[in-house]
């Protein structure tokens, strides 16, 4: 078979719902006609034209009355139905994927499937923020170790509850966000500074994503060009957990402690 053809038997499986559902129901148990008509609400005439089409591509062959589905037809049904599993998971994780891929971070595909996803909306503009603050509240005793972007007083007040509790926190920042937080965030920067349980990083790079790792959990935040965090990946993926960790060592590796560089933001 040429990719032609192969295209051409995708095309035509693709082509009408109904055939999907066909093809579906004699992929659960063997039916007659009679019965696919019922089970996919189509006329007799419909479901025999489709049979047609499939017995001519060698998907179903007809044994005794019931129809039946072959090897290949197995195979073509479960591959279709795996192309629409990933279609709609792209439509899913679409900005994230985008967002990321906008920025140049190399984020491993198969860390996707597992992962949950929180996605900021106009009804709630504010849901990224709430993940991660309610996960870094949570984290009490915790070795926490994150990289942002920006500097919000929720991430401020949340840290803060993290160490109150007994937690560990390594952050890394960027330049501007450490010019701003001297500037506006006084008493959380007096923290970062003089806490023996925090040690706050100053890359010389920018810095357009974000990432928190503490216990088993991972997260890696997308950011739009306003720097508004519009989506979180949340994970406990073993692949996603890794690539935080190397994320975040790599960017510390070439980062400066905020204490080196606090007279000079």
């Amino acid at each position: 078979m040429t990719a032609e053809e192969g295209h051409d038997g995708a095309q035509y499986l693709a082509g009408s719902p109904v055939r999907v559902a066909i093809l579906r129901a004699l992929r659960e148990e063997p039916r007659r006609p009679a019965e696919l008509t019922d089970a996919v609400d189509a006329t007799r005439t419909t479901v025999q034209r489709i049979l047609g089409g499939f017995r001519e591509r060698n998907w179903v062959v007809k044994r005794d009355a019931d129809y039946r589905v072959t090897p290949t037809g197995e195979r073509v049904h479960d591959a279709y139905e795996t192309l629409l599993t990933e279609v709609e998971r792209g439509e899913r994780y679409g900005r994230f994927a985008e967002a990321v891929e906008r920025v140049g971070v190399d984020f491993p595909p198969e860390g996707i499937p597992d992962s949950e996803l929180t996605v900021a909306s106009d009804q709630n503009p504010l849901a990224v923020v709430d993940r991660l603050t309610d996960l870094l509240r949570e984290s009490r005793g915790a070795e926490i170790r994150a990289v942002s972007p920006v500097v919000l007083q929720q991430f401020n007040d949340a840290a803060a509850a993290a160490l109150d509790g007994g937690a560990d926190v390594e952050l890394i920042i960027d330049r501007r966000v450490a010019g701003a937080s001297v500037a506006e965030f006084g008493p959380a920067t007096d923290r970062a500074l003089n806490d023996d349980d925090a040690e706050v990083y100053v890359s010389a790079d920018p810095i357009e994503y974000g990432l928190v790792r503490c216990d088993d959990v991972a997260c890696v935040t997308a950011y739009d060009e306003r720097n508004n965090p519009r989506c979180v990946l949340k994970s406990t993926d073993e692949t996603v957990v890794d690539w935080v960790d190397e994320a975040f060592a790599s960017l510390r590796d070439e980062a400066t402690p905020l204490a080196a560089v606090v007279e000079r933001v």
